[in-house]
């Protein structure tokens, strides 16, 4: 029985991955995500109403700590139940259809494609000398302002983004779905969508959302550094530095005011020898961060492309080893 259950949580993993590699997030097609956030934008607007939260941000504390919580309750418990329920019914139906179905929703909720497609539309624009353009598409995958980035700038969110996303987007969900199956999977993204939805400081999130951060931040702990570890160890194959992006996340990994996302950071720019954070804008707002990585050179268009490089060898080699741990379990 056991035996059986690893090989199919291995068939499925190196399924998904498949799946994404070949046909990432077709644009226009509805997203498993998509439905999430619907969950989320109507519990919290229950919520808010249920329990008349104030919108200043130090009135109200405890309530909206507490709604964050029941928040928190409600999405993980829809988001893991529906998907669990209708591949159940399936797999009475016909149990090669479950299995189909698990690796189609597994591969859509990995974003290991998409990552790479939406980033490499920044470097497209720079090299084709559009900074505009560049910013425009740089905006659709940061959370930062982008108005004012020069080209360095724009160069580091996009690293930044692929680094960081090397765990958030693929290698963590691919941890989740090789020790939980589709529940885990699914608990993990519903999970990083109410951090990337809720967990901001701002007046409206600075306590509503802490639930859903610090969730995101616990669950993220040994993922990002999973993560870190194989973009070391394939840096090397991507034409990247080994030694330095160990001895840079050695040092940095902790130059973030999140526990989980200098981790890849530190490593992506120790194997491409560039300089990363610093200081970046949020609504308008300028944030103080640490630097990571030593600026041995100015970072160029070309530095996306190698971090994607860098990201797609790392996930690749985690979904190869995970599927190999289960067929010898």
């Amino acid at each position: 029985m056991m035996d059986s259950i690893f090989f199919r949580r291995a068939a499925l993993v190196l399924t998904a991955i498949l799946l994404d590699a070949a046909f990432g997030d077709p644009h226009g097609w509805w997203h498993p995500v998509q439905g999430v956030g619907w969950v989320i934008t109507k519990t919290e607007r229950v919520l808010w109403k249920c329990f008349r939260l104030p919108e200043e941000r130090e009135e109200g504390r405890g309530r909206k700590i507490f709604a964050g919580f029941v928040l928190v309750i409600v999405v993980l418990c829809v988001s893991v139940m529906l998907p669990v329920l209708v591949i159940r019914a399936a797999e009475k139906l016909f149990r090669p259809l479950a299995f189909l179905l698990s690796a189609l929703l597994a591969g859509r909720l990995l974003a290991m494609r998409s990552l790479r497609e939406e980033s490499m539309k920044v470097y497209e624009r720079l090299r084709a000398g559009d900074i505009e353009g560049a910013r425009r598409a740089v905006s659709m995958i940061v959370g930062r302002d982008t108005e004012r980035l020069d080209v360095q700038g724009i160069i580091r969110a996009a690293v930044e983004t692929v680094a960081e996303n090397t765990s958030d987007g693929v290698i963590a969900p691919l941890l989740f779905l090789m020790v939980g199956g589709i529940p885990g999977i699914c608990f993990y993204k519903a999970a990083n969508t109410m951090d990337s939805m809720a967990g901001y400081r701002n007046d409206r999130y600075m306590y509503f959302g802490r639930a859903a951060a610090r969730l995101d931040d616990l669950l993220n702990l040994l993922p990002s550094r999973v993560s870190a570890i194989s973009m070391i160890l394939t840096a090397g194959l991507c034409g990247g530095n080994s030694r330095e992006a160990m001895r840079i996340w050695k040092r940095d990994r902790l130059n973030h005011p999140s526990p989980n996302s200098a981790q890849t950071e530190a490593a992506c720019a120790g194997a491409l020898g560039i300089q990363l954070g610093g200081d970046a804008r949020y609504f308008g707002v300028l944030h103080k961060k640490k630097t990571i990585g030593d600026p041995l050179r100015e970072a160029e268009a070309e530095d996306i492309r190698r971090a994607n490089r860098l990201m797609t060898t790392a996930s690749l080699l985690v979904a190869a080893a995970g599927a190999g741990i289960m067929l010898l379990m």
